[in-house]
């Protein structure tokens, strides 16, 4: 089965974009947040050009949506290439005072470069980040330790550039989900897809969750972790012989009628709330 072309680029998306390059000049450190289930197709491609000589603190969150020998496999990724990502779960706080340490000694860098040029300290001024829906109102709010922005489990709830002053030291802009004006590789498009991080007008819903169901097949057969059994237990029914495209199927007869856009919606919503345990639809290169 090809994959679906998928794209996604409304208005405000546009808008946003131009927003935040703007904006991105009064900016000293970036917070990027990717989703930990897919960090590669969640780092958007114009992230080198936005950071220039700006600071960046590097947050995978969603991190209790994966397995722990996925996140130990990243974490070793990332540090090889000479990173140190903060792993998160917003919405429950786990991870972020970690990311709040790392903005902390970001600051004092930057301040003491103002003292040794002669000028008064002030707060650090930080952007976060990131691809619609990966949790950056959610980690925002945790800082504050108060709901001040709005967030929701689905993608494009924030419109508007805000200042968020989370203490003396640290002053936050948080931006609008953003997506590349072209997703032109439809392999992490598909990802972004199943877990929820564009806009459903983008793609054929039974195409995705087929997707997800071959991916899981594919996973299990590189990492041993046990994926299908997920989903027999969840719905009963085995996909170890079946396509993606036939357990959508299968499933559709044997649950919802012979609907399947309700079996694919159903597998996709068990996914995205994590009914279907932990499952990472990446893994590091080289693995």
């Amino acid at each position: 089965m090809s994959s679906p072309p998928i794209q996604w680029y409304p208005g405000h998306i546009a808008k946003a974009e131009r927003l935040l390059t703007d904006q991105l000049k009064k900016v000293d450190v970036v917070f990027e947040v990717r989703d930990a289930r897919i960090p590669l197709a969640t780092q958007h491609p114009q992230i080198g050009q936005w950071l220039q000589n700006k600071g960046r603190v590097l947050v995978l969150n969603r991190v209790d949506m994966i397995p722990e020998a996925m996140q130990q496999a990243w974490l070793a990724w990332f540090r090889d290439q000479g990173e140190q990502p903060c792993f998160t779960n917003a919405h429950q706080g786990q991870g972020v005072t970690h990311v709040a340490q790392a903005a902390k000694v970001v600051g004092e860098h930057i301040n003491q470069r103002r003292r040794d040029r002669g000028m008064l300290p002030r707060p650090v001024r930080a952007v976060v980040i990131g691809f619609p829906n990966v949790g950056k109102s959610a980690l925002i709010n945790r800082l504050l330790k108060k709901k001040i922005v709005e967030s929701a489990r689905r993608p494009g709830v924030t419109r508007a550039l805000r200042w968020v002053r989370i203490s003396d030291q640290l002053e936050l802009l948080d931006a609008p989900g953003v997506l590349p004006s072209k997703l032109t590789d439809q392999a992490a498009a598909l990802k972004l897809a199943i877990c929820d991080d564009i806009g459903e007008a983008a793609y054929d819903m039974q195409r995705v969750a087929a997707a997800f169901v071959d991916l899981t097949k594919q996973l299990q057969d590189i990492t041993g972790l046990n994926y299908l059994q997920k989903l027999t237990d969840r719905y009963g029914l085995d996909p170890t012989d079946l396509t993606g495209e036939s357990y959508v199927e299968a499933l559709a007869h044997q649950k919802h009628h012979g609907e399947s856009e309700r079996s694919a919606r159903q597998i996709l919503n068990d996914f995205r709330k994590g009914n279907l345990g932990s499952i990472a639809l990446e893994i590091p290169p080289g693995s």
